[in-house]
């Protein structure tokens, strides 16, 4: 009865905060109390070089299982990133070349063991195993799923009947996505909720190999810190793992009360109780959110320069003050007007025009302590004219012009 009572405790904590559990969480209670270490896979696309706070949902609950005892398979998709991923595109993506997937695996590799335990971590590339297959292999395996199953999934379904084309190596895709399944041997897969139907197609393709099927377990997608769109770098509202643990710290403490929460169960290591007990206003937010940011930046960093973080953070805006010593930038000055994202963007506050521009509209920025939302919004240039400029809460500039 005790290891029953541990083995329902442990199957509650690794489906803390998720979405689908495919298989129930009986069943991965049944796997538990087998009494040996599970294979638990995540794959990653390396589609781009860095990682943010929303890849790593998947990457926390992996280590929930590492902590456990449990085989963690990190799986680079560098074969499938050749392919492209299909989920929730309306048109044919672009592959990426062989020589992007190497560089850019390269990133996620050192990124992810700011939180995995690189020592009881199997990395593996799926190039590996199907760069093998022969053109006969790859027919059988097609041969396991039909195009009418592939047609029950939504982007596909609605491509097909808006005329729009599918391309049929874009089927191949979940197909070998469930594939890797078969060959890691899979017991459990955790995957965001976009991805259920390549999961449950490695359930299937586990079957048709006589073996049983993974437990399927989705994470939801992480909102950004607009607390509105998933977490993108293209939406210019996301908080990467590489940043500064001042820059983590201070994005955190950006975010709504409501946002924390959702950031809580998705991210920390806090208990359910405790979070329950921030839910219930037994903790002030503004502590709950102070002890957030500095989990995250210390996770990602160190606590040495958590601490730093936050003792800035407390000194720069406790006293609701603009910092005495503001950075002067001086901008060239281009006719009697500059447009602002502009400026942002080259005083180095936003990494490209468009980010400023999504800045100012999602009303992150102040000029001389007034907030501007016209993205298009000009601020009067010349010798004689400077005005403070602030991007967020925490990044102040003297703008003048020469």
């Amino acid at each position: 009865m005790m290891d029953e009572n541990i083995y329902k405790k442990q199957a509650n904590r690794l489906t803390q905060g998720a979405k689908d559990i495919i298989g129930n969480q009986y069943e991965l209670f049944l796997r538990l109390a087998e009494g040996r270490p599970l294979r638990v896979k995540a794959g990653f696309d390396p589609t781009a070089p860095d990682l943010h706070l929303g890849h790593t949902v998947l990457i926390h609950k992996l280590r929930q299982f590492q902590e456990l005892g449990h085989h963690v398979l990190l799986l680079i998709g560098d074969f499938t990133a050749m392919i492209g991923d299909p989920t929730g595109k309306s048109e044919t993506r672009k592959p990426l070349t062989k020589e992007e997937t190497v560089r850019n695996a390269a990133t996620y590799t050192s990124q992810v063991f700011k939180i995995l335990d690189a020592k009881k971590t199997e990395v593996v590339f799926n190039s590996e195993w199907m760069e093998r297959l022969t053109s006969s292999d790859m027919i059988s395996l097609a041969s396991k799923y039909t195009v009418a199953r592939m047609l029950e999934r939504e982007d596909f379904s609605k491509r097909h009947k808006e005329g729009r084309p599918i391309a049929i190596h874009e089927f191949l895709y979940p197909l070998i996505q469930g594939y890797d399944s078969v060959v890691l041997k899979a017991d459990v897969e955790l995957g965001g909720t976009d991805q259920l139907f390549n999961l449950l197609v490695g359930r299937e393709l586990q079957r048709e190999y006589g073996q049983a099927p993974q437990i399927v377990i989705t994470m939801p997608l992480l909102e950004g810190t607009d607390g509105v769109r998933k977490m993108s770098k293209s939406y210019g509202n996301y908080v990467g793992i590489a940043e500064p643990a001042s820059e983590i710290y201070g994005k955190v403490m950006s975010i709504s009360d409501g946002l924390m929460l959702r950031w809580y169960w998705l991210l920390s290591n806090a208990t359910g109780e405790r979070i329950e007990a921030i839910k219930a206003g037994a903790v002030h937010p503004k502590k709950a959110k102070e002890e957030l940011a500095f989990e995250l930046a210390e996770r990602f960093s160190s606590k040495a320069d958590a601490e730093a973080a936050a003792e800035g953070f407390r000194a720069l805006f406790a006293r609701k003050e603009t910092p005495a010593d503001v950075e002067e930038f001086k901008v060239s000055a281009i006719g009697p007007a500059m447009g602002l994202a502009s400026i942002i963007k080259a005083a180095g506050l936003a990494k490209s025009t468009s980010d400023a521009m999504r800045l100012i509209e999602q009303g992150g920025v102040k000029v001389n302590g007034e907030r501007v939302t016209d993205p298009k919004a000009q601020v009067a240039s010349g010798k004689d004219k400077a005005f403070l400029l602030q991007a967020g809460k925490r990044f102040f500039k003297k703008i003048t012009f020469g």
